[in-house]
């Protein structure tokens, strides 16, 4: 069991006056992140369903005392919404100090997002980099912050299908969620480049993503046979609670204040496959990004 869980974040990294944003923060490994950093600092909970949102910050706030858990409307389907909630959220608070861009969707039979886009690519990647390019200038001049984006090692068994990104010619949902976790490895790699030298008064800025590991949560619902799997073989599946250290690891470690553009897995840097180190594959993919989004980010 022990093995299981994997890696501790053993940081006591406080976060008082300082601001994080966890998306999909109302279940799985996104709640555990939000209840861990709710004993450090401000955690905003972003996410699509307000109900569960607001069941789970009630939670956190009961436990850890922190008051300043906050729910916000987040639907990372739907561009309009990021870029409302983005609105909303530069317009109420001065400062943001990480970003995890946690939410994710899974094994989903083939269907689009509210602007077209295959839905894993669309949530899993696309979502997220629109939602930082809005976010972008509050986290430089609020530096030293963070960006940590929440990949999978099942980014090993994707790949950037230029010429089919919507899986219009051919399908398959689970090789469609490997596809988007490796564009959370090349966003992340290419992101890390960019932003270096970038920050306000010469603090850090960094972004890192990473695999949580194999957890019991609700990612796997849109598929039958994984959910029953899930439940036959729980024991040997971290709990949500083990998943969320290496987000949180990601987020205060201060070890970490000054590394950017890695992979992490428990706690510690991870063998990246050769896809998600091909700067080429992720510079085109950070241009037809802008492109589908109808964005300028040079």
């Amino acid at each position: 069991r022990r093995y299981v869980a994997g890696g501790q974040c053993k940081s006591a990294a406080r976060l008082e006056g300082k601001v994080a944003i966890i998306t999909g923060a109302n279940t799985g490994i996104g709640k555990e992140t939000a209840r861990d950093l709710a004993r450090r600092g401000k955690v905003i909970v972003a996410c699509r369903d307000i109900a569960k949102g607001e069941a789970a910050a009630s939670e956190i706030r009961a436990e850890t005392g922190n008051q300043q858990v906050i729910v916000k409307k987040l639907d990372l389907a739907d561009t309009k919404s990021i870029r409302e909630f983005a609105e909303k959220f530069l317009a109420e608070e001065k400062e943001l100090h990480i970003l995890i861009n946690n939410a994710g969707v899974m094994l989903c039979p083939h269907s689009k997002t509210a602007d077209g886009f295959e839905m894993h690519l669309g949530v899993n990647h696309l979502g997220h980099f629109l939602l930082t390019f809005l976010l972008l200038e509050c986290l430089k001049q609020s530096a030293p912050a963070r960006i940590v984006n929440v990949s999978s090692l099942a980014h090993h068994g994707g790949r950037i299908r230029f010429h089919d990104l919507h899986g219009e010619k051919s399908y398959n949902r689970g090789l469609a969620y490997c596809h988007s976790k490796l564009a959370n490895v090349l966003f992340t790699r290419e992101l890390a480049r960019r932003l270096q030298g970038k920050s306000q008064r010469g603090a850090e800025f960094t972004a890192n993503a990473l695999h949580p590991g194999s957890v019991h949560s609700e990612l796997v619902r849109h598929s039958f046979v994984m959910t029953c799997l899930w439940k036959i073989f729980s024991f040997f599946l971290k709990t949500p609670q083990e998943g969320a250290q290496t987000s949180v690891y990601c987020a205060v470690a201060e070890e970490l204040d000054s590394v950017t553009g890695q992979y992490f897995s428990d706690c510690q840097p991870a063998y990246v496959s050769p896809r998600g180190r091909d700067d080429e594959t992720a510079k085109k993919l950070w241009s037809v990004s802008c492109e589908l989004l109808g964005i300028q980010w040079d």
